[in-house]
Formats: C-alpha cells, sequence, structure tokens
C-alpha cells in the first residue's frame, strides 16, 4: 500500500495537499480497532450451583380396595353368592355419594378348593369346593366421608380391604412451586459466592433439573373384622412431600 509522506505532499499543489490529508485521516478512523486481549475476551469464568425446593402437601384424595371372598360346593354356587354380596357392596359405596366412575372392578377370580391329603399315598387330592373373589377399587375424593364409607363398606358384605392408599389427586402445581423454590435456592448461593469473590453474576449459561420427587401412596391396613359393625374407621391423611432439584450455570462479570 502507498504511503504518503510530508515530502510527497510538497509537491503537491494545495488543494491536492488538502485532498490527500482528508483521505488519510479517514482511512485512520476507519481502521479496525486493536483486539481485545484473551483475558478480557474470556470474561471472569463461570459458576455452577444446584439448588432444592420442596412443598409440603395434604393427600386430597384416598384409593381403597374391597373384596368379596365366597365359598361354596360349586362353583355356580359360589358366583353367584359372590354377585350378590359384591352387588350390595358397590350399592353402598353409591349410595354414600361416589361416582361410578369412581368405582372399578378389581381382582375377580374363582379357585377350586382341595381336601388336606394327610397320607403318604400319593394321590390326587379331591377338589372340595369352590371360592370366589372379586372386588371394587374406588376413589375415595372426600376424605371426610372415608371412616364412614369403610364402615359401611364392611356392615354391607365386604369381608377383605386390602388397604387405603392416600394420594394427592394434581400434583403438578405443587411441582411447579418447588421449582421456582429449586431456582431460587440456587441462585442465592450464587449471588453469595460471586459477592464473596467480588464479581456479580451475569446470563445463565445453562439451567436443568436434575430430580423431583412426587408424593407415594401411603398405606393404611385395614382389618375388615375389626371395622365390622363398629363405628366410622378413623383415618389420617398425614402430609406429603414434594420436591425438585436444578443445576444452573452462570456467567461471571465484573461488579464494577
Amino acid at each position: 500500500m502507498h504511503r504518503l509522506t510530508v515530502s510527497g505532499l510538497r509537491h503537491l499543489s494545495a488543494p491536492a495537499r488538502k485532498f490527500a490529508l482528508a483521505a488519510t485521516l479517514a482511512a485512520v478512523a476507519l481502521s479496525p480497532l486493536p483486539a481485545k486481549s484473551e483475558e478480557a475476551s474470556a470474561g471472569f469464568g463461570t459458576i455452577t450451583m444446584e439448588g432444592q425446593g420442596s412443598v409440603t402437601v395434604a393427600p386430597d384424595m384416598a384409593v381403597i380396595t374391597a373384596r368379596v371372598v365366597t365359598v361354596a360346593k360349586t362353583a355356580a354356587e359360589a358366583l353367584a353368592g359372590n354377585t350378590s354380596d359384591i352387588s350390595k357392596v358397590i350399592d353402598q359405596i353409591k349410595a354414600t355419594g361416589v361416582k361410578a366412575k369412581d368405582i372399578q372392578t378389581s381382582g375377580f377370580a374363582i379357585y377350586p378348593r382341595y381336601e388336606r391329603v394327610t397320607d403318604n399315598s400319593g394321590r390326587q387330592p379331591d377338589i372340595t369346593g369352590y371360592e370366589v373373589r372379586n372386588g371394587v377399587e374406588v376413589n375415595v375424593r372426600d376424605l371426610v366421608k372415608l371412616g364412614d364409607l369403610l364402615s359401611k363398606v364392611v356392615d354391607s358384605g365386604a369381608n377383605s380391604v386390602d388397604g387405603v392408599r392416600f394420594q394427592v389427586s394434581d400434583p403438578d402445581e405443587k411441582l411447579d412451586e418447588a421449582r421456582k423454590e429449586a431456582v431460587a435456592a440456587a441462585r442465592h448461593k450464587a449471588e453469595i459466592f460471586a459477592a464473596a469473590a467480588g464479581v456479580d453474576l451475569g446470563s445463565i449459561v445453562s439451567i436443568s433439573e436434575t430430580g423431583i420427587q412426587m408424593p407415594r401412596p401411603v398405606m393404611m391396613r385395614a382389618e375388615s373384622m375389626m371395622m365390622a359393625k363398629a363405628a366410622p374407621v378413623p383415618v389420617e391423611a398425614g402430609e406429603e412431600t414434594i420436591s425438585a432439584s436444578v443445576t444452573i450455570q452462570w456467567q461471571l462479570t465484573s461488579n464494577d
């Protein structure tokens, strides 16, 4: 590239010298600035923190499984008796206000019953009768009625209650609250470390959910023989915890 020198300007006319000088100054103004140093472009590094959040929630529904077990000489007799008894149980459940959509047949089966062979003859045992099992799984959405429902189910003919499972019907809203708490906890820790190091938090580089914990059904055993002809069964739903964990990485910047 041709360089304009002072001696070169002397040979030009006055208007030409002014034009050449203006062009030179313009070229200097448009020249790119020196690149930032590697240290400046790299910033102040990053910081990564994990946060946890949790929300306590009371179960708002319960699931019970009530069964009727019937034994008779023939399969037909056992089935007829069982059908009559389980129908009474279902009618009683509906009478307490439970909707049909919350009642589902569960565990229907017919088994032969065999005699007990006590000798060593090796003969096959004879069939002495038949056993029919049928049950219903019930979603109880009004926990206030749960104790009374358990008692009435047994009074109406159920001779086996597998248990009571307490659940949270819609945990997603509470899970979102736990996620927000987890993000706030991670930011709080990151701000403390950044302030101690004399820097500020910049933009988020990455964020990921590292785990969640949803409520697990809580089982309560219910022995039918103890409940029969008794006052409403006392039940306590307690509380469940929903939690979430996140990992967030921030860019660090100068606090100047």
